[in-house]
C-alpha cells in the first residue's frame, strides 16, 4: 500500500490504515491532496495509532510470560541453563526478527518485564536464595527517577541559596571625638533579601534530608565492596560534621533568644 493510498473517502467513510503496512508519508506525496482527503488520513493514522498504542507493551509482556514459563520448566528462574537459553534464541529465531536493533530493542524491553515478573512470582526467600534484589526493575526505575529528581531539585535550591545569601562586606565607621576607626560588618540586598535566603535555607535542608534518606541500607549491605562501604563511611562522617557544626550554631542562637 502507497502513502497515497493509506487514507481515502469511501461512502463518506475513511479507509482503515493497517500499522504492518504503513510506510513512512512524504510531504511531497500528499501536500496537493484535497482538505477532506488530508483529514481522512490523519483521522485514518490517528484511529490506528490509538488501536495499537498499547499492544507492543502487551506483546513484551506476553513473551516475557512464556519465557518465565520456560525457566519454570527448566528449573531455572536465572535462566543461565545451556537447555533455556537454547529454548530462548529458538523463540527469537522463529520470530524472524531481521533487523538487529529492533530485536536487541524487543529482548531488552522482554527482559524488564521478566525482571518484574520474577519479583511477583517468587517469595523474598527464593529471591535471596537466588541472590535477587527484591525491588523489581520497574521499582528500581522509579527509584532512580525520584533519585534523580531529588538531585536536581537540590542543584535548584543550592543555586537559590547562593544566589539569595546576603553577601557581607565591612565598612569603616568613622570614630566618634577621641575614638578609634571602627571595621564593621554589612549586608548587602534590599528589603526582603533576609525572608528568601532563610526560606532558601529551610528548603535546602530539607533536600538534603531526602537525599540521604534515599541511601538504601539493603544496597549498602548487599551490593558494596569493604571498599565502597569504607568510601560511604568517610563521606556520612563529614557529613555528621557539618551537620553537627551547623546544629550547634542553631542551638547557641536559640538559648541567645
Amino acid at each position: 500500500m502507497s502513502p497515497k493510498e493509506v487514507a481515502r473517502l469511501r461512502d463518506g467513510e475513511v479507509t482503515h490504515v493497517d500499522a504492518a503496512s504503513a510506510q513512512a508519508l512524504d510531504l511531497e506525496a500528499i501536500e496537493n491532496d484535497a482538505t477532506s482527503a488530508l483529514i481522512a488520513r490523519g483521522a485514518a493514522y490517528a484511529r490506528e495509532y490509538a488501536a495499537i498504542e498499547d499492544k507492543a507493551e502487551i506483546l513484551a509482556k506476553n513473551i516475557g510470560v512464556v519465557l518465565i514459563a520456560l525457566r519454570k520448566r527448566h528449573d531455572d528462574w536465572l535462566g543461565r541453563s545451556y537447555p533455556y537459553r537454547q529454548d530462548v534464541a529458538e523463540v527469537y529465531r522463529a520470530a524472524n526478527i531481521h533487523d538487529r536493533a529492533q530485536l536487541t530493542r524487543v529482548q531488552a524491553n522482554v527482559r524488564y518485564h521478566v525482571g518484574n515478573m520474577l519479583r511477583r512470582h517468587l517469595t523474598p526467600r527464593e529471591l535471596k536464595a537466588l541472590e535477587l534484589n527484591e525491588a523489581s526493575p520497574l521499582e528500581r526505575q522509579q527509584d532512580r527517577r525520584a533519585t534523580d529528581a531529588t538531585i536536581l531539585r537540590a542543584t535548584k535550591v543550592s543555586a537559590e541559596v547562593t544566589a539569595s545569601t546576603p553577601k557581607t562586606s565591612q565598612v569603616t565607621k568613622k570614630p566618634s571625638k577621641g575614638g578609634q576607626t571602627e571595621i564593621v560588618p554589612t549586608q548587602a540586598g534590599g528589603p526582603g533579601t533576609g525572608v528568601k535566603a532563610t526560606a532558601d535555607h529551610l528548603r535546602l535542608a530539607h533536600v538534603a534530608a531526602s537525599i540521604v534518606g534515599q541511601l538504601d541500607v539493603d544496597v549498602i549491605a548487599g551490593h558494596m565492596t569493604d571498599g565502597q562501604r569504607a568510601k560511604l563511611d568517610e563521606e556520612l562522617a563529614e557529613l555528621e560534621r557539618t551537620v553537627r557544626r551547623l546544629r550547634r550554631h542553631v542551638k547557641t542562637r536559640r538559648s541567645e533568644g
